[in-house]
């Protein structure tokens, strides 16, 4: 697998506003947010996308989408909810080959989206 921007955010070898990290995930804002808070959370494990959850045990992916809901409601604090989204592959718009979900929240969303 190619090194993408978010091996460098790992790596250290470029800057993000982090706001958790830990020995399975990290959490940090997206510098082209969608909404007044937008927060992207990767598993430390790589994996290029989605359709590639699969290749992770029970308890790694159990353990990343766990995590993704416990992040999410840390940041929904005095907001009335959010979303969660997966892109997964060319035609839904994943630009990066490395599996994150995005956390939006701090307005209200539209449905449906895009």
């Amino acid at each position: 697998m190619d090194e993408t921007i978010f091996d460098k955010i790992l790596q250290q070898k470029i800057p993000a506003h982090i706001v958790h990290d830990d020995e399975d995930v990290l959490a940090f804002h997206d510098i082209n947010a969608q909404a007044p808070t937008h927060v992207l959370v990767i598993p430390k494990k790589k994996i290029t996308g989605f359709d590639d959850l699969e290749k992770l045990s029970n308890e790694e992916a159990g353990k990343y989408i766990k995590k993704v809901s416990h992040i999410a409601k840390n940041l929904d604090k005095g907001n009335k909810g959010y979303r969660i989204v997966f892109n997964n592959g060319e035609d839904g718009q994943q630009t990066v080959n490395y599996i994150h979900a995005h956390i939006l929240l701090g307005r209200q969303l539209k449905w449906p989206p895009g």
